[in-house]
């Protein structure tokens, strides 16, 4: 510890985001890259899902199908997934999205989240989940795939597997998801720093400091 620095401002930050959505993945990474840059900052982020699919079956659907009903074809689908796939590589994430094979529900995977959270690893587990589905093309939406992220991040994946086969955090989940509608959230990612300034969207670096320094004054 450097006795001569100045002490560093704590600032929680909520995250509204889906754990299915491409530019929740590519917010997230901003935000991160935004926070190193900033070691006068010290941020606590919390994690609030946001389920964009929540009419979607247990089990998903086939990607095709989903591409259909959403964009009405992969013609569309692929010219916006070719704009996202470039802005990830700035930010180091190889989107795969040709290795996602069903869109799952996010349900499960917004509960291990939050069941990591209780050995303080919920941020790691955001990025693992993450990573698994948009470079890797699990499905996140399968009880044994999430038990095996959570077991390749130092955690106990039979823990994890009871864990939710339960019905546990499930309501929580719903009721976060219902706040952020209450509050006017239909878009994510959406970062609300402070309890007061909020953003939505995918930001730049640029404009997340720019809300850091506003909460900061503020504060």
């Amino acid at each position: 510890m450097n006795l001569l620095s100045p002490p560093r401002a704590r600032l929680p930050i909520e995250v509204v985001f889906d754990l299915v959505c491409p530019w929740c993945f590519l917010g997230i990474r901003r935000l991160r890259r935004t926070l190193r840059a900033r070691p006068d900052v010290a941020a606590d982020l919390v994690w609030r899902p946001f389920l964009l699919n929540p009419d979607l079956a247990p089990q998903g659907v086939p990607r095709h199908d989903y591409l259909i009903r959403k964009f009405g074809g992969e013609d569309r689908a692929r010219r916006l997934h070719g704009t996202i796939t470039d802005l990830g590589r700035v930010e180091g994430i190889d989107f795969r999205f040709d290795r996602i094979r069903r869109v799952p529900h996010s349900l499960d995977a917004h509960r291990l989240v939050r069941w990591a959270g209780r050995f303080g690893a919920a941020d790691q587990m955001v990025e693992a989940v993450f990573e698994a589905y948009f470079t890797g093309g699990a499905d996140i939406g399968d009880h044994q795939v999430l038990a095996g992220i959570a077991a390749h991040q130092g955690l106990e994946g039979t823990l994890a597997r009871r864990f939710l086969a339960t019905v546990a955090e499930v309501e929580a989940v719903h009721a976060d998801n219902l706040r952020a509608h209450r509050l006017g959230i239909n878009g994510v990612p959406c970062f609300v720093i402070a309890g007061r300034s909020a953003i939505a969207g995918a930001q730049e670096p640029e404009v997340l400091e720019r809300l850091l320094d506003v909460a900061l004054v503020e504060g």
